[in-house]
């Protein structure tokens, strides 16, 4: 049993505040009687609860796929312009899973679900980030075989890479850390530079190609249960 008030912030309807003067003006309705207390306690697996007139779903977690634009900071809050400034609704407590450098752009995970981040993130997990990446310089067999390989570039040390050649001038890199710059260091340790960057996969999640840079969707539930298969 929940809040009325405290299930509608969490499902996005509005802040606490926002949703109590919903509730005095009788725009709740729970089991097609209108609300007229925000602290009615409401079961949301069996309980209806309507919006004007739509339903309302309650979630504990939010998952939200997000095509991170460039420019953005990947941060939960304190940086302006912020990833979580694109997310419309106002879930509490989002946060990107891990962190995409402010001129890349692609798959970035929004949620409020501490524990999975933590799994997806955990560096024993090796879990696969994939980027298409486009360079400088064209790499040669020596350079791949470094990626493949492992670089350690100024007494850093960068796991062995997945590469697959796109052209001379572009590829995509799989790694399996989440070292700062970690592409663009092991790109500059070849004597190249990255000169656009792009997350396309995260796992088993793929970007949605029908995303723009700026939008988002929330997860399938085959995508959020296949990441939580960690």
């Amino acid at each position: 049993m929940i809040r009325l008030d405290k299930y509608l912030a969490e499902a996005g309807v509005g802040t606490r505040s926002q949703v109590k003067k919903a509730i005095r003006d009788g725009h709740v309705k729970i089991n097609g009687e209108i609300a007229k207390h925000a602290d009615i306690k409401v079961d949301e697996d069996h309980d209806i609860v309507q919006f004007d007139d739509e339903e309302v779903w309650f979630s504990e977690f939010v998952y939200i796929m997000l095509n991170k634009p460039q420019g953005y900071i990947s941060a939960s809050r304190g940086w302006d312009p912020n990833v979580i400034d694109l997310i419309a609704e106002p879930f509490r407590n989002l946060f990107p899973v891990g962190r995409l450098d402010k001129d890349t752009e692609g798959l970035l995970l929004i949620t409020n679900d501490g524990q999975l981040a933590h799994e997806l993130l955990s560096p024993k997990k090796q879990i696969e980030k994939e980027y298409y990446t486009e360079i400088s310089v064209p790499l040669n067999d020596e350079d791949i075989g470094k990626i493949r390989n492992g670089i350690t570039w100024h007494e850093e040390t960068y796991r062995p890479a997945e590469y697959k050649k796109i052209s001379d001038y572009s590829c995509t890199l799989t790694v399996t850390e989440g070292k700062y710059h970690e592409i663009k260091r092991m790109i500059q340790a070849l004597g190249s530079e990255v000169t656009y960057l792009k997350r396309i996969r995260m796992k088993n999640l793929v970007l949605d190609e029908a995303l723009k840079p700026g939008e988002y969707r929330f997860l399938s539930e085959e995508e959020l249960n296949d990441l939580k298969a960690v």
